[in-house]
């Protein structure tokens, strides 16, 4: 009878307590809803900004681009889709467009090998590689209100650096009106950005390449490999996620561009340095049509949505499936 008690017992039987596999199951099942609400209370605060100062924002600018609206009060000139016909009719806008699309080539162009070219140099052993890694990154770090003062400075007319360091060594009728010349304030301006923002894509390239196994390159050399037929058909390919996400933030910060435009030339002269979001801020800010400049904002949001969906879905599509792949343990 004793032992026939202490098994009941073991079992929850004959006695008030639950038997054991309850109360695991319930253990299970309050851990889960602390888990949850662990979760919720991390995710909440998060989720209230982003709502708040992403997406309303966002909404309340696509209703406004449908009215004549000076910024005071709740829209209510509704003007239907107005300010979309007369953005596209307006040539500064058209050649937003155009500016926009000559930043993006001449960044992928120069800029992102320029960058790569020195990631690779870097990445060898030399002498003091970390201080040139420090020095070449160092420009980024600056905002880009520095820069564009400093560069403002820098090609002064007449007494600017840049006129006194070509008068230095012959070539004084080179310089000159630097940001006021039509014919140059493309070229300065994506020099500026090409000193901002390639130290950058330097760190991101250099990220990737000391990523590569050392192996690999080495069997490439015992197998005979030239450096060029190494970096092509060895670490480039390796290399190929890195670049892919280089484009990708080169091309939306081309299309975005603001800060260093309105800091050196504010869209001058006569509107040939101007960018989409210069002109936004032209007519939201100094004339008041926010209704327009709404407009304009929700093209710029269009273009960089349309552009990142098919660059995702086209291009970063076999990036994303190995992630994927990864983080679920199927990869072998």
């Amino acid at each position: 009878m004793t032992s026939t008690f202490l098994a009941d017992k073991r079992s929850g039987q004959g006695t008030d307590l639950p038997p054991p596999e309850k109360v695991r199951a319930r253990g299970r099942a309050r851990r889960r809803v602390l888990h949850w609400l662990t979760a919720v209370a991390f995710q909440v605060p998060a989720l209230v900004l982003f709502i708040g100062l992403v997406m309303l924002p966002m909404v309340f600018a696509l209703y406004a681009a449908f009215f004549r609206w000076g910024g005071f009060g709740m829209p209510s000139d509704y003007v239907g889709t107005d300010n979309f016909t007369d953005l596209f009719d307006n040539p500064v806008f058209l050649g937003d467009l155009w500016r926009c699309l000559v930043l993006v080539v001449l960044s992928l162009v120069f800029q992102l090998p320029f960058a790569l070219a020195l990631a690779v140099a870097l990445n060898q052993k030399l002498r003091g590689r970390a201080v040139y890694r420090m020095l070449f990154f160092a420009p980024y770090v600056l905002s880009e209100a520095i820069t564009g003062v400093l560069f403002s400075m820098v090609f002064a007319p007449d007494d600017g650096l840049a006129d006194h360091l070509l008068g230095a060594v012959g070539l004084d009728g080179v310089g000159g009106l630097w940001f006021a010349d039509p014919s140059y304030v493309m070229a300065t301006l994506f020099l500026v950005m090409t000193w901002k923002y390639f130290g950058f894509h330097m760190m991101l390239y250099l990220a990737g390449l000391q990523s590569i196994p050392r192996e690999l390159t080495e069997a490439a050399l015992i197998d005979g490999a030239s450096p060029w037929q190494r970096f092509r058909n060895v670490t480039l390919p390796l290399l190929a996620p890195t670049l892919r996400i280089s484009v990708f933030l080169a091309v939306i910060g081309s299309i975005q561009l603001f800060d260093l435009v309105w800091v050196t030339t504010q869209g001058g002269p006569d509107h040939h340095s101007e960018t989409m979001a210069v002109t936004m801020f032209q007519y939201g800010f100094k004339r008041y049509q926010v209704g327009y400049a709404s407009a304009i904002s929700v093209v710029m949001f269009g273009i960089c949505l349309v552009f990142a969906l098919a660059y995702q879905r086209f291009v970063l599509r076999r990036d994303l499936e190995g992630a994927t792949t990864t983080m679920r343990g199927d990869g072998k």
